[in-house]
C-alpha cells in the first residue's frame, strides 16, 4: 500500500470525488481521501492522501487556504455560482473604491450563512439534496476567519465582474462571501470563476493535473512522502528510544521534542514521519501514530 500525498490541480467539471476515484485507480488501492472539497465549477489545488496518510488529512484541512475568484455583480443564482439558475437580476454598477469601502466588514472573524447548495447536513440529509427537491431550510450562521481579502479587478457596466483574492480559514464559502459583499453594496452576485491556489504550505504551481498523472510512467514518482505532506506543522526529530515510545503512543514531556513549539507537530525519526503529536502544557500527546 502506498502511503503519502498527491497534489492535484483539479480542472473544471470534475468533482473532488472524481479526483479521488482517479487516484484510487492509479494507485491500485481503495484507501484514498482528500482535504477540502472543491465544487465542480472550481479549479485548483486538491490535496489527496493515500494509505495511512488519509488519517493526516484533517491537519491539511485545518490549514489556511488561498483562492482567486471572480463574481458577476447584479445577478444571483440558486447555487451562488455559474452552474445555477438565475433567481435575481438588478443592475449593480460599482467602482473599485465602492467595493474596497465595504471589505473591512468581511475581514477577520465573521459570521457566514452557508449556501443551501452545500454538503452540510440538516436532519441527516445533505443540504444540496434538499435543494434539489426545492426545499429551503434555516442554516445557522457559522464563524469563519478571513485573514486577507483584496480586490484584484473591477469591470464596467451594470453587471460588472469583480475579482478577489482571499486567504481564509477552513469552512469558508467563497460563493457566500461574494454574494455578501454585493449585499453590502445593495445587490446580489454569483461566482463566475474560482481557483484554489494554496492550502497550507502547498501551492498549485507544483500540483499535477489528472491528465498528467494518467500519462506518468511511474505514479509513485508523483507521491510526496508523508513527512512532506504537512509542511505547516513544526518538525521534531527524535532518537531511537523516543521513537520507540512514540510508536507506542506514549505521552512524553514536551521538552524532549526540540523545535516542537505549541500545538500539533510532526515527529520524525531518521527522516521518516512516525507520528503527529500535540503539546498540551508540559506534555506532548499523540494525535496520530503511524509507527
Amino acid at each position: 500500500m502506498i502511503d503519502g500525498f498527491v497534489l492535484v490541480d483539479k480542472s473544471g467539471g470534475l468533482t473532488s470525488h472524481d479526483v479521488v476515484g482517479r487516484i484510487r485507480r492509479l494507485a491500485g488501492q481503495k484507501k484514498v481521501g482528500h482535504a477540502g472539497t472543491l465544487d465542480p465549477m472550481a479549479t485548483g489545488l486538491v490535496v489527496v492522501g493515500l494509505g495511512r496518510c488519509t488519517r493526516l488529512l484533517r491537519f491539511v484541512q485545518a490549514q489556511p487556504k488561498v483562492y482567486v475568484a471572480t463574481a458577476r455583480f447584479g445577478i444571483a443564482t440558486d447555487t451562488l455560482d455559474a452552474d445555477g439558475e438565475v433567481v435575481a437580476s438588478a443592475p449593480l454598477p460599482v467602482s473599485r473604491s465602492d467595493v474596497e469601502a465595504v471589505l473591512d466588514e468581511f475581514r477577520g472573524r465573521i459570521q457566514q450563512v452557508p449556501p443551501m447548495v452545500s454538503a452540510l447536513k440538516h436532519d441527516g440529509r445533505r443540504l444540496y439534496e434538499l435543494a434539489r427537491e426545492g426545499k429551503m431550510v434555516e442554516r445557522p450562521p457559522r464563524d469563519v476567519y478571513i485573514s486577507e481579502l483584496t480586490v484584484t479587478t473591477v469591470g464596467s457596466g451594470d453587471y460588472p465582474e469583480v475579482g478577489f483574492r482571499v486567504r481564509c480559514g477552513s469552512g469558508t464559502y467563497i460563493r457566500s462571501l461574494a454574494d455578501d459583499i454585493a449585499g453590502a453594496l445593495g445587490g446580489r452576485a454569483h461566482l463566475t470563476a474560482l481557483r484554489r491556489t494554496e492550502n497550507g504550505g502547498h501551492r498549485v504551481e507544483v500540483a499535477w493535473t489528472v491528465e498528467r498523472l494518467d500519462r506518468a510512467d511511474s505514479f509513485t514518482d508523483m507521491v510526496l512522502a508523508p513527512v512532506d505532506g504537512l509542511p505547516e506543522l513544526p518538525m521534531a526529530s527524535v532518537d531511537q528510544a523516543t521513537a520507540a515510545a512514540v510508536a507506542n503512543g506514549v505521552s512524553i514531556p514536551a521538552e524532549q521534542f526540540d523545535g516542537a513549539g505549541e500545538g500539533a507537530f510532526r515527529v520524525v525519526y531518521e527522516g521518516r514521519l512516525i507520528a503527529v503529536y500535540r503539546t498540551e502544557g508540559t506534555q506532548a500527546k499523540p494525535e496520530v501514530v503511524l509507527g
